[in-house]
């Protein structure tokens, strides 16, 4: 058995990560972290876990984490392993984070969006991006893993075959995303409360939403130059999910059926990749719960532009279900294990 330990476990992406690792058979969850509730029953906060998972929160102390775990999954506010971890820690545990802290390459680039000194710039050579369908050899042979964001998967996923295959023009990316409530985390705030959310829309961190380097970084190394592009996201009234609308210019004419052909080329042997029929959309409903992206496209003849449509569950494909699947591949097992859950609906 896999001895798995999560920091961060009494937030939406350390609950999720609970519920999949608890129904996973090959890991035993032995330390639920959370500074908030060290010393009080993981149950007492999550009573959907009566039963399943009784264990008393314990501190972060990586440290001693590490010498009772396998694998250990963050998922703590940027700035939190970077400033911990050393290679004592990764000695002893393989490290999936899922923070921002090992996604970006330049440091620069991670200061100068996120507001954070790196502390630990030393450790970003050998992080992996664990986009798993995209990088899955690299994660492989890795033990420290930078789980991505969940608008980054669900935009990087639903553009990149188009971008490597040079189908599109790379700087003409348009993204529009859409995401559900628990995206922003379970910490009190006015912003987030039922009734500032209900029968409401809003856009926020436009032109300057810090996932935007991360989906341009992914998808420079796919075209091999230098993307820019426009990310907008926005919140809507629902507690699940991510919806990426993305538009771009086509460098020649081709139909429907062509762009299949290369969508298929990278993802028809990816299981929890769903390639939609002609004329359907993707929708949030169909993937809640579960680890699948559903990818739909039109072309536009028109204004001879593509409109890609991607969805994910945020807290699943976007979080704990992706770690899950690293997991799985950074210890050598099945890769859908313990991922199998059907979406939910309604």
């Amino acid at each position: 058995m896999i001895r798995a330990g999560i920091i961060g476990s009494t937030g939406y992406a350390g609950a999720e990560l609970a519920r999949l690792l608890v129904q996973h058979p090959e890991t035993e969850v032995v330390w639920c972290g959370s500074r908030s509730y060290t010393g009080e029953r993981y149950s007492s906060q999550y009573q959907n876990f009566n039963g399943l998972l009784d264990l008393d929160c314990r501190d972060d102390d990586l440290e001693k984490l590490s010498e009772e775990a396998d694998v250990i999954f963050t998922a703590t506010p940027q700035g939190y392993l970077a400033s911990v971890i050393n290679e004592d820690i990764l000695s002893r545990a393989k490290i999936i984070d899922l923070s921002a802290d090992f996604r970006l390459k330049d440091v620069s680039v991670y200061e100068k969006w996120y507001k954070l000194e790196h502390k630990a710039p030393q450790f970003l050579p050998e992080a992996v991006y664990g986009l798993c369908e995209i990088n899955r050899e690299q994660i492989r042979n890795t033990r420290l893993l930078a789980n991505p964001g969940c608008y980054t998967t669900c935009s990087i996923l639903s553009l990149y075959p188009l971008v490597k295959e040079g189908l599109i023009d790379p700087m003409s990316i348009i993204i529009d995303a859409k995401s559900g409530t628990s995206g922003a985390g379970r910490g009190a705030k006015v912003a987030n409360l039922f009734c500032e959310v209900n029968e409401s829309m809003k856009a926020y961190g436009v032109a300057n939403h810090r996932h935007t380097p991360e989906i341009e970084e992914q998808l420079s190394y796919a075209c091999g130059k230098d993307v820019v592009l426009s990310f907008t996201p926005h919140l809507v009234p629902m507690m699940r999910g991510i919806l990426v609308t993305a538009y771009a210019s086509l460098v020649k004419d081709v139909s429907w059926s062509e762009v299949e052909q290369v969508y298929k080329k990278y993802y028809e042997k990816e299981y929890f990749i769903r390639l939609l029929r002609e004329g359907c959309t993707a929708e949030t409903r169909w993937v809640e719960g579960s680890n699948f992206m559903d990818i739909g496209w039109k072309t536009d003849p028109r204004t001879g532009r593509i409109i890609v449509m991607g969805t994910i569950d945020n807290l699943v494909k976007g979080a704990a279900g992706q770690a899950v699947q690293n997991m799985n591949l950074m210890f050598g097992l099945p890769e859908q294990m313990g991922l199998m859950q059907v979406p939910m609906f309604p």
